[in-house]
This record gives C-alpha cells, sequence and structure tokens, in this order.
C-alpha cells in the first residue's frame, strides 16, 4: 500500500522558491532545504527530484505568481497609463523589496544562466514574454493616437523591459527608493 503524503507540495514549492529567491541557486544547499522545508530528503527527492529540478519548479512557480501583463496591458480604452502603472509598480517593488531579493528572473540571469542552457533559455523565454506583451501595447498605443507615429513599438518594448529588470537589480542594493522613481519616471518621459 503507498504512503499519502505527509506535506503539502504545493506550499513546500512555494517555501522552496521563496528560499531559492532568497539565497540563490549555489547558495541554498540541500541540507537548507531539508531544513526550510520540513521534510526529508527522501520526501524532497521523490516529490521534486533533485535540487537542480526542484529549482526549474520554482522558477516556473515564480513566473506564475508574477504580474498578469497581458491582463493588465490588453484592457480597453488608452495604453498608456496601464504602462506608465507597470513601470512605477516595478519601481515601487524594487523600493520596497526589504530583503533585497530582487526579481528571480534576473537572479537566475546572472546566476546560472550563463553555464545552463535551460535556464538561458527559460529566461529568454520570459523577457520575450514581456517584450512581445508590452510591443503588442504599444502598437496599440501608437494606433490609437497615444503614442506619435516615428515610436517604434518594439524599440521602447526592449527598452521597458531593460529599464525594469534593471530597477530590479538596484533595488537589490540600494536604500534609496526616490533613485527607482526618479528612474522611472524619466524614462516614462520617452513615451509623452
Amino acid at each position: 500500500m503507498a504512503r499519502t503524503k505527509e506535506f503539502d507540495p504545493d506550499a513546500v514549492l512555494q517555501r522552496a522558491m521563496e528560499l531559492f529567491w532568497e539565497k540563490g541557486y549555489e547558495a541554498t544547499s540541500m541540507a537548507d532545504l531539508v531544513e526550510h522545508l520540513g521534510i526529508g530528503r527522501a520526501s524532497l527527492y521523490a516529490t521534486f527530484g533533485g535540487k537542480r529540478e526542484l529549482y526549474l519548479k520554482a522558477y516556473d512557480r515564480y513566473l506564475e505568481n508574477g504580474i498578469d501583463f497581458v491582463g493588465l496591458l490588453s484592457q480597453p480604452g488608452p495604453v498608456l497609463p496601464a504602462v506608465r502603472a507597470l513601470v512605477e509598480r516595478y519601481a515601487e517593488e524594487a523600493a520596497q523589496d526589504e530583503l533585497r531579493r530582487g526579481c528571480l528572473v534576473v537572479n537566475t540571469a546572472v546566476e546560472l544562466a550563463p553555464h545552463d542552457q535551460t535556464l538561458a533559455r527559460r529566461v529568454e523565454a520570459s523577457w520575450d514574454f514581456v517584450e512581445a506583451t508590452l510591443t503588442s501595447a504599444l502598437a496599440r498605443a501608437r494606433a490609437q493616437g497615444e503614442l506619435t507615429a516615428e515610436k517604434n513599438p518594439r524599440a521602447l518594448a526592449r527598452f521597458l523591459l531593460t529599464l525594469m529588470q534593471g530597477m530590479r537589480v538596484i533595488g537589490k542594493g540600494s536604500s534609496d527608493p526616490a533613485r527607482l522613481r526618479d528612474t522611472a519616471e524619466q524614462a516614462l518621459s520617452v513615451l509623452a
């Protein structure tokens, strides 16, 4: 007879995501995971696989919990207020990141993507999605007359993606929220 799990895999995955997000992949040992997750090593392996497999699942969980770009940017009506709200939200979240965790996608890009092609592709796919969503929204803004005809929606989307990810990096090391607010304000001036 098969034993039933004595823990909630979903809750354990959430805690694993938070630990990896806070400490990073390399600095998180299996002993750290066992202690933080409150489950035995054998249960961890049986449920999630090894540390790398758990990290991949935690990364996917992070993306699932992320900002709903499509929902935010596809509302009917003017687009630029939603784009502004998105950029301002990134600045605010980065400024309020008391644990200085940053963004798990950015952290993965810096720590693991240079030598892990699977994670490099996942990071790139995440950024491609954000860029495509922003490009579509900005193209709609241009079609609605919110942006001038010479503004390139794809180039603006790439600029905003780089800005938002950069704000997450700055938020990891800066205790000055004005730095991020000023950056967002200046960046948004290119949309006018």
